[in-house]
């Protein structure tokens, strides 16, 4: 039996993957623009609920994937006489699979986990730019300082290392510095607000 048409059907899926994972970074940036703009009640949280459904998605794609990997596999290790019925194998793996599905695999998600992070971490250093919440100045102190033993060096742009970064005056982000200014540079081009 020649599998490969199940092959190519695998490696769309895969793209398919990798249209779910952008969808994500698209919409964590987004969430992460609304909480700089202040506008961070309603609008992240339909955002969260989108990245709830990208890793639903995301969970879904999995199943059938491992679905019709375990049934090649199979197939491929009893060796049949008879060409047996591909859909309802597959379907029968998928459906043990997603009976399995419960709310925490979606929050156990590496994309939403990274992306609740990004929004604790972004909420909490605009309370402190803007003086807003009730913490002590002891627990900002404390903040602080753990916040400047974790660095991070990767740039949220390029999402890459960053070997020459700069830091932005107004909100204190860091950035790498080709990657911003080619947004600055665009965005000047298309006559728009930078």
């Amino acid at each position: 039996i020649s599998f490969s048409c199940v092959d190519s059907s695998l490696s769309s899926l895969k793209n398919c993957q990798s249209y779910i994972n952008t969808g994500m970074d698209i919409a964590t940036r987004v969430a992460l623009d609304l909480v700089e703009s202040f506008n961070d009640v309603e609008e992240v949280d339909s955002v969260e609920n989108v990245m709830l459904e990208y890793a639903a998605m995301d969970r879904e794609l999995n199943h059938y994937m491992t679905a019709i990997e375990e049934t090649v596999h199979q197939i491929k290790r009893d060796k049949p006489e008879n060409i047996p019925d591909l859909q309802y194998l597959v379907k029968e793996k998928f459906t043990a699979l997603e009976s399995k599905n419960s709310d925490t695999d979606l929050q156990a998600n590496e994309k939403y986990m990274y992306f609740k992070d990004q929004l604790k971490e972004m909420r909490k250093q605009f309370r402190l730019q803007t003086g807003d919440g009730n913490e002590s100045i002891e627990q900002i102190d404390e903040d602080i300082a753990v916040t400047q033993s974790q660095v991070n060096f990767i740039c949220p742009i390029t999402q890459m290392e960053m070997k020459k970064p700069v830091r932005n005056k107004v909100c204190g982000h860091i950035y790498e510095e080709d990657a911003i200014l080619k947004i600055i540079q665009t965005r000047n081009q298309q006559k728009k607000k930078v």
